[in-house]
């Protein structure tokens, strides 16, 4: 079998789908190739916050997400005494017009990404299907791969994106290293029902005992999750077992009041692909980054991969763009998933600690800085499409307004490039460059202040554009700032530099 598409995505969980559904939207043909013949049953993540509740929103079914998804209330550090170092309410809407955190419950997530895969023209997720080769053909790549009926299958794409896990078949194919951060160190995770037990009123505890480092989520309904780190002493055998972990979770999952649906032991890790391009491949989620799970960003950190590089193979697909605008794809996302990589891994050196001198040192400090333990604030992209290098603001997501009807901007604005400015500013543009944003179908231009007025006071400028992930191109004072900018945006770059090649 033969088939000619646009682009491969490897791997069919959250991130490999979420990648799919996005392209289908954007008009890009994608086949998606998955080894495994059912949806893993069993969740893995289960926290995502604003910003990416925003990109599933853009999926066009954002009611459907909020009914299987849950505000996560409260975070708390409680230390081996049983102290509270930290509390903090965690349950508000945040700039992206989401709760900031949120917890759910993979299974019921994927499978509604798989629907919009689904029911997009143009995408497709094959399942049972595993990759045995890819190999540079005609200025693309062709994918090899065997069905479980035994059934080989060709099929060429321009570009090839891997979201094959963390033991990426692919990247280790491609040659690529990971580089390392803090210590791995071996947890149990538990997940389950506890029904008739309070469990504990937090929805989020880190258990800072050095007798035994811990985690506790509450998921919806009556599911939830505890991790617990391996100590020297414990059996992998006993330590699954019911009573075992009634034992360790201090009685918090009773034998009799808590069901489990998956009990496994994982190696918790820090890494960075070294290299995220390689040709017309890509990696994407965990194949480009693991992070321990202490502040809950390794999913949230794939679909910002997908979502960065989405609309800008569309571009180049459709000749507004060069083939350098991919290597941005890198240059932006790795910085910022390495500061989660290395903020999770400090995190979990303060968390993890065994020595009881180090665990109280911790406790002091946390005491007397209780905010040092907060969640840290999203910091800007790496260079690329933006003007970061310059102004401080660039670089930064852009928030989300919700408008006076309740509507959420994102669901008028689309998946494009925003112009946002001062009417006063717009009015002083070459009547040229007006026409040009006009005419530009990849370009909503808004300058009503109901609309605009919240976003151009967060950033403090008169003007700002944003790009189709959300992020902020730049921003500005005046005319000749905004002027600037949106030649910028790719689509009116290259329309620039077709007029003036025909002149």
């Amino acid at each position: 079998m033969e088939t000619d598409v646009d682009v491969v995505v490897i791997g069919g969980g959250p991130v490999g789908t979420t990648a799919l559904a996005l392209m289908g939207r954007l008009g890009l043909t994608a086949l998606g190739l998955e080894k495994y013949e059912e949806m893993w049953p069993t969740a893995r993540a289960v926290h995502f916050d604003g910003e990416t509740m925003r990109t599933l929103q853009g999926l066009g079914i954002a009611e459907k997400f909020a009914a299987v998804t849950i505000p996560m209330k409260h975070v708390e550090v409680i230390n081996e005494s049983g102290e509270v170092l930290v509390h903090a309410a965690t349950d508000r809407f945040g700039d992206q017009a989401w709760n900031d955190h949120i917890s759910f419950h993979q299974p019921d997530v994927e499978r509604l990404i798989r629907e919009v895969v689904d029911e997009t023209p143009g995408v497709e997720l094959r399942c049972g299907v595993s990759v045995t080769n890819l190999r540079d053909a005609d200025g693309g790549v062709d994918v090899a791969a065997v069905a479980t009926d035994g059934t080989e299958q060709t099929v060429h794409a321009r570009w090839v994106i891997a979201a094959d896990g963390a033991r990426s078949a692919i990247r280790r194919s491609l040659g690529i290293q990971n580089d390392k951060y803090g210590e791995d160190a071996q947890w149990l995770v538990v997940d389950g029902h506890l029904v008739g037990a309070p469990g504990y009123a937090a929805d989020m505890i880190q258990f800072g005992r050095h007798t035994r480092p811990a985690l506790w989520l509450r998921l919806p309904g009556t599911r939830v999750r505890m991790e617990f780190m391996l100590m020297p002493d414990d059996d992998p055998n006993e330590i699954v077992t019911p009573a075992a972990v009634e034992r360790i979770s201090r009685g918090a999952l009773p034998v009799d009041k808590f069901v489990p649906d998956r009990q496994a032991i994982y190696t918790f890790r820090g890494r960075i692909a070294q290299q995220w391009r390689s040709g017309n491949v890509f990696l994407a989620g965990d194949a480009a980054h693991q992070a321990p799970p202490l502040f809950g960003q390794g999913l949230c950190a794939g679909l910002r991969d997908v979502a960065n590089l989405a609309w800008k193979l569309d571009l180049v697909k459709r000749g507004l763009a060069g083939d350098e605008l991919l290597d941005t794809y890198e240059s932006e996302r790795k910085p910022h998933a390495t500061f989660w990589v290395e903020t999770a891994a400090n995190q979990a050196v303060i968390i993890q600690t065994t020595d009881p001198k180090v665990a109280e040192g911790r406790d002091e400090f946390i005491r007397a800085n209780p905010t040092a333990s907060a969640v840290p604030t999203s910091p800007a992209l790496g260079p690329g499409l933006h003007e970061g290098d310059r102004d401080e603001r660039a670089g930064k997501l852009g928030m989300q307004p919700i408008l006076a009807d309740g509507t959420r901007l994102d669901d008028m604005v689309g998946t494009h490039f925003l112009v946002v400015a001062d009417r006063g500013i717009y009015n002083q543009l070459p009547d040229s460059t007006k026409a040009m944003l006009d005419a530009d179908g990849d370009v909503v231009t808004l300058l009503d202040p109901l609309k605009v007025g919240q976003i151009l006071t967060s950033v403090g400028a008169r003007a700002v554009v944003v790009r189709p992930d959300h992020y902020i191109l730049g921003v500005g004072d005046t005319a000749d700032d905004l002027e600037r900018l949106v030649h910028k945006i790719p689509s009116l770059a290259h329309t620039t530099t077709v007029t003036a090649d025909s002149h």
